[in-house]
């Protein structure tokens, strides 16, 4: 718990209220208040129904699509900037339009790029996030990015199933970088799945590489958008002799049939975080709150303290 003498105030967007909540219970304290208006076009106007002047204001929210969400937190960040707040944090579990980190392509936008600068105009002086799709994206910012991993959420959760001949898998060479930091903590082999794609969303074929005979896999990810890869991975390795195939992803954004693909893949466990709310619940998805992660690392902000402790990877 914080010791300065003001204490500051949480906010939260409409979308992550839950969440939200739950930060606040951890860090013993209560959300503030915020009325929002409706206009009948679809436009909304948030206002903070309490003084925030010379205040530290952490306004929390994630950005998964669609894009009201995104505008709701540039509307409070500009909010809290014109009524004095003394510093403004930007907590975002989970940081959209993260995929769009560079020019793949000729004549596209970088929406990663574009979305820090709309922070920073916004009235943002930090920003709290936690598992990036890329790590770059902390360079797209001119002020200070706290980048959180959630390995330090879910390594314990790793530790308690108690597994033999683990083994820790990157859904693909992107994600290798990842799966090599799991590995190294839990003392466990790593494969890599290379996949080719037609286009977005859509694999054309995948290959293993690396043994998972007789092996108990972990497959780990930032995000989970429309299951396919996972799925698609854990069938490849149940065929290839593994004993069980988890799945490990922070951001559960499970758009279209993902839930279904999920119940009918041979993964044995979806294991997620509680940074995008989910749609419905299943036997075979976990969350793991990321709610004392958000709470510790604040109060350390509040203090002005290390977070360094809370980086696993």
């Amino acid at each position: 718990m914080p010791t300065n003498q003001l204490m500051p105030k949480l906010f939260a967007c409409r979308q992550s209220i839950i969440l939200a909540e739950n930060i606040a219970k951890e860090y013993n304290t209560t959300l503030g208040k915020v009325k929002t208006t409706h206009f009948s076009d679809g436009e909304f106007q948030p206002a903070f129904q309490e003084s925030v002047r010379g205040r530290r204001v952490f306004i929390i929210g994630s950005t998964f699509p669609n894009a009201d969400n995104l505008m709701e937190m540039l509307l409070m960040l500009d909010a809290a900037k014109r009524a004095s707040a003394r510093h403004i944090t930007a907590v975002m579990p989970y940081f959209g339009w993260a995929r769009q980190d560079r020019k793949d392509q000729p004549r596209v936008a970088i929406g990663a790029k574009l979305v820090a600068n709309l922070l920073q105009s916004a009235g943002a002086t930090r920003i709290v996030t936690m598992d990036l799709h890329a790590d770059q994206i902390q360079g797209f910012f001119e002020k200070p990015v706290d980048h959180l991993y959630a390995s330090t959420i879910f390594m314990p959760y790793i530790k308690s199933l108690k597994l033999d001949n683990l083994t820790i898998a990157s859904p693909d060479m992107g994600g290798s970088k990842r799966a090599y930091a799991y590995s190294k903590h839990l003392h466990s082999d790593v494969v890599i799945c290379y996949k080719q794609r037609k286009k977005a969303n859509e694999i054309s074929s995948m290959e293993l590489i690396g043994d998972v005979e007789g092996k108990n896999v972990i497959l780990v990810d930032d995000m989970i958008d429309t299951g396919g890869t996972l799925a698609h991975a854990a069938n490849l390795m149940m065929e290839r002799g593994a004993l069980s195939v988890r799945a490990i992803c922070t951001h559960p954004i499970l758009s279209g049939d993902a839930y279904e693909k999920i119940e009918n893949s041979g993964l044995t466990e979806l294991i997620v975080s509680d940074t995008i709310p989910l749609r419905k619940e299943t036997s075979k998805i976990k969350v793991v709150s990321c709610a004392p992660l958000f709470a510790d690392v604040m109060g350390k902000v509040q203090d002005n303290t290390s977070i360094s402790g809370q980086f696993l990877m």
